[in-house]
């Protein structure tokens, strides 16, 4: 069983920085791609950016880009959303998941099986 576990939200000021970690359980888990999700109330579930396997190769979302970098240590099995130059915007919970299949880094939810509870990111104006 996979169990994923979000850490490091709260509440920052404008331009301000966060550091997301999430904790994965389950073997294999150097295998997977794995991704950051958000929702902010009232809208739908957005991608925010994906990893590697290998922590090789990375892709943000548009609106992040340049501000966010996402990063895992495999032997820890932890990944991790370093968030800087925050927005109000970004006011959201971030979710982190697995890909379905292994050596894949997927952009779409039906692409993951497996999200951690969520940690709430409050951006403050």
């Amino acid at each position: 069983q996979v169990q994923l576990v979000e850490s490091g939200g709260g509440l920052v000021q404008a331009g301000g920085s966060l550091r997301l970690s999430c904790a994965a359980s389950g073997r294999s888990f150097s295998t997977y791609g794995m991704g950051w999700f958000r929702q902010a109330p009232g809208k739908e579930r957005e991608f925010v950016a994906v990893i590697s396997w290998s922590g090789a190769n990375t892709y943000y979302a548009d609106s992040v880009k340049g501000r966010f970098a996402i990063s895992r240590d495999n032997a820890k099995n932890m990944v991790y959303l370093q968030m800087n130059s925050l927005k109000p915007e970004d006011t959201a919970v971030y979710y982190c998941a697995r890909s379905k299949r292994t050596y894949t880094e997927p952009i779409f939810e039906h692409q993951y099986d497996y999200w951690g509870q969520g940690t709430q990111v409050t951006v403050s104006s």
